[in-house]
């Protein structure tokens, strides 16, 4: 699995007084995934790590604003 999201439907009950949502996200980090760090990992350039928040691109994980449709 190359994306970070995942997605999974919620239970809905007979009773919800709510109205039901098809299905709901939530974003799994890739640091879950690399037990130790390994060594000779490529590395972003100074200012590539400063904007990206870490110096690892393995470790990098975009956040995208539900608020905003993503951008």
């Amino acid at each position: 699995m190359d994306s970070q999201e995942r997605v999974y439907t919620p239970y809905r009950g007979p009773f919800d007084p709510c109205p039901p949502k098809p299905f709901k996200t939530y974003v799994v980090p890739p640091n879950q995934y690399i037990g130790y760090q390994p060594p000779d990992l490529p590395q972003f350039s100074l200012p590539e790590a400063l904007k990206a928040g870490t110096l690892w691109p393995a470790l990098f994980s975009p956040y995208e604003s539900k608020c905003r449709g993503g951008n």
